[in-house]
């Protein structure tokens, strides 16, 4: 009887996934990612707050993409290599859990004012680990070795950008947008460079899932700020603002879930052309998601008095990113699923009446347009079944 050596039993081979693996499921260990990634987002969702409160919001809403993007990237990073490699051995576990100690590094710099030494150090330890994760896979699966070592490769060279960027602090807002746009740039562009002849064998049901989980986190943001105007009324605060606040909340929160959580496809195929699009978008979704929840935290401090804007102020807050959040779903699914119907327009449409709600119903108006978006969408859509049902049986008679 042979025995495995210690080693092997902590390490093991690094296998490509079935791509059609039957009932893949988020794991345990990628649950708790998430949880430690939305304590990031969550700094990043209080700082932009703060911000725009103090009536800094031009400033707030630079820092807040600088430090979503961060937080974003590393767990899309993560989260597709996953799909593809994840082996759960000793080593893939501790690799993670040196990721999330990036993130909570990285959370820690994030306030109202991004603490550019934190925020790069988290980031940069996070990255790091991903270029581990990826020599493992080139190890592993030869015929992708050159897909992961360009990975490792290019994730590497933008991390001694992002040293260098950090060495050049502090930047005036000109230089700072500009130079840290360029890491964008560089960051996004490994992956299209990386799987431009061959595709990691992500699992498409896997990824959706895993998106749409995030999601779901994101949008807790905004419930956690109905119910802090709640507990203002709960502490005797009289003002019937704060219940029009959780009111408004809990009706655009679950308009936004219930947009994105529908019958139709998210990503329907598995080509570079569909998924680099579908996965990038995203970030307006997550982003303007966990703004949804700032702004609404905002219109607290107003009507507590605890702010420097005026009231419409905060009720764009909330708009901004909702028609944002409206026009991302759009991006990534609607212009797809609903290419040759009337239904591909409805996002667009409410999104523009999202911003003009503030102006002649407040915030009432922004929650009546986000839920009536949801009945739009839902009944143009039947009909374009209905209609595709017909032409399909006239075609066959």
């Amino acid at each position: 009887m042979t025995r495995s050596s210690p080693i092997a039993a902590f390490r093991r081979p690094m296998p490509p996934r079935d791509p059609h693996e039957a009932q893949r499921v988020a794991t345990p260990l990628e649950l708790f990612f998430d949880l430690v990634s939305v304590i990031a987002i969550a700094a990043a969702a209080a700082g932009l707050h703060h911000a725009i409160a103090e009536n800094h919001a031009a400033q707030g809403v630079i820092t807040f993409l600088i430090a979503f993007f961060a937080v974003w990237w590393a767990w899309m990073n993560y989260t597709w290599f996953a799909s593809a490699y994840d082996n759960d051995d000793a080593v893939f576990r501790l690799l993670t859990f040196v990721i999330m100690a990036g993130s909570l590094t990285m959370a820690s710099g994030i306030g109202n004012d991004f603490d550019f030494r934190m925020g790069v150090a988290g980031y940069v330890i996070m990255r790091i680990a991903m270029v581990a994760f990826w020599l493992r896979a080139a190890r592993h699966d030869g015929k992708r070795r050159a897909a992961a070592l360009t990975y490792a490769g290019g994730i590497a060279a933008v991390q001694a950008y992002w040293i260098l960027f950090l060495l050049l602090q502090p930047l005036s807002t000109l230089p700072l947008v500009a130079l840290f746009t360029l890491g964008v740039v560089l960051e996004l562009a490994v992956p299209v460079l990386a799987e431009r002849k061959i595709n990691t064998p992500w699992h498409r049901h896997h990824i959706i899932e895993r998106y749409g989980l995030l999601n779901i986190i994101v949008l807790g943001e905004t419930l956690l700020s109905g119910a802090l105007a709640l507990r203002q009324v709960s502490d005797g605060a009289p003002q019937i603002g704060f219940v029009h606040i959780t009111l408004s909340a809990l009706v655009i929160v679950f308009s936004m879930w219930w947009l994105y959580f529908v019958r139709e496809e998210h990503l329907d195929r598995s080509d570079l052309g569909r998924a680099i699009p579908w996965g990038y978008g995203h970030f307006v979704i997550y982003a303007s998601g966990a703004a949804v929840g700032a702004g609404f935290a905002v219109l607290v401090d107003i009507v507590a008095g605890k702010a420097h804007v005026p009231l419409l102020a905060g009720d764009y807050a909330v708009a901004v990113p909702v028609a944002l959040y409206m026009l991302g779903l759009w991006f990534v699914r609607d212009r797809f699923c609903f290419a040759a119907s009337r239904a591909c327009f409805v996002l667009p449409v409410f999104a523009a009446l999202v911003l003009i709600a503030p102006l002649l119903l407040a915030l009432e108006g922004v929650a009546l347009v986000t839920a009536l978006s949801v009945v739009a969408r839902h009944h143009m859509a039947r009909q374009g079944q209905v209609g595709s049902q017909a032409r399909g049986e006239s075609a066959a008679e």
